[in-house]
């Protein structure tokens, strides 16, 4: 819908909605420059504190992606009349926690009435115009790293419908309030050369790989083998649990992916996965990948190298054990 807008021009907008990335970046400086984005979702989870956690971290995801720090938030509420308004305060406490962990200081937002809970945060941050780190950098020969398995969406499906286990549910509550914070600090520490990077949320990894590879002019390869996925994600896939945001993803993204003779079905549906908080996708040079992951892991977060970048070729992206 944005493509048959009135197209802007303003020479301080370094990221738009061009390429489809996580958030806007507007230079206000010659060393400073502000990173924007907004979400927010209905409960995927059934406790009101862990929902507000969980919208907290997916909506502070989208600075961390563009190598941006969290400064300032607006909370987005939308909730039933007659609702019991304890919950509003618990769902309202649990995302000011995530904010706190983040340094993000809550300064306002706006409610309105709804029959549905929905609940969120427009994120404005703080980035060096030349720190930028947006999906369109990749380059061939990179490698390619997944910080966060992969699993939430088919989970989520299945806690709704009572069939999820406790310990498939515990895994992926720890994943969805686990901030990308930890792993885009240790990024910018070093001097590791980081072409791209998006994170994985509603469209799937194979959905934000698409953006990546399109916004790079790139191809990818993805290892499946090597690709992580959460405690009981399969048994989700193997027993119908597909949410309508996998199907939907794959009806529009499955034309650009290849896959290899013995990938398994249930292994194809989980790429298109819609995560809510999903981790970093990161194109950096071969060369410090292992520095990276290894770095990343002694930290405790779960980064896997799962594939590399190629010249752009057919298929957009190929899936390969």
């Amino acid at each position: 819908m944005l493509g048959k807008l009135a197209r802007q021009h303003d020479p301080n907008v370094l990221v738009g909605f061009d390429h489809a990335d996580d958030a806007g970046v507007y230079q206000i400086a010659p060393d400073q420059a502000l990173v924007q984005t907004v979400d927010f979702f209905t409960p995927v989870v059934d406790d009101p504190y862990i929902f507000g956690q969980i919208a907290a971290t997916n909506a502070l995801s989208d600075i961390y992606a563009m190598g941006g720090k969290p400064l300032t938030s607006l909370a987005l509420v939308c909730f039933p009349e007659k609702a019991d308004l304890g919950i509003l305060e618990r769902i309202l406490a649990g995302g000011l926690s995530k904010m706190i962990e983040a340094g993000c200081t809550v300064i306002g937002g706006h409610s309105i009435r709804d029959d549905e809970t929905k609940f969120g945060y427009a994120v404005t941050g703080l980035v060096h115009p030349k720190r930028v780190l947006a999906n369109s950098g990749a380059k061939p020969g990179d490698s390619l790293i997944l910080t966060k398995p992969l699993g939430t969406g088919v989970i989520s499906t299945a806690l709704k419908i009572g069939a999820a286990e406790p310990a498939w549910i515990d895994a992926a509550v720890q994943s969805m309030t686990t901030l990308n914070k930890q792993a885009a600090e240790l990024i910018g520490k070093k001097d590791y050369r980081v072409h791209a990077m998006t994170d994985v949320t509603g469209f799937g990894l194979i959905g934000h790989a698409r953006e990546m590879a399109m916004a790079s002019d790139v191809s990818l390869r993805l290892h499946v083998n090597r690709i992580p996925f959460l405690a009981g994600a399969l048994e989700c896939v193997r027993a119908g649990h597909i949410p309508g945001g996998l199907r939907n993803n794959r009806d529009f993204a499955e034309c650009v992916v290849d896959y290899d003779d013995g990938v398994a079905e249930d292994l194809r549906a989980l790429l298109f996965d819609p995560q809510t908080a999903g981790g970093l996708l990161i194109s950096l040079a071969a060369e410090d990948s292992a520095q990276l992951t290894q770095g990343l892991n002694a930290a405790g977060i779960s980064a896997v190298e799962i594939g590399e970048v190629l010249v752009r070729t057919k298929p957009l992206i190929a899936v390969k054990l």
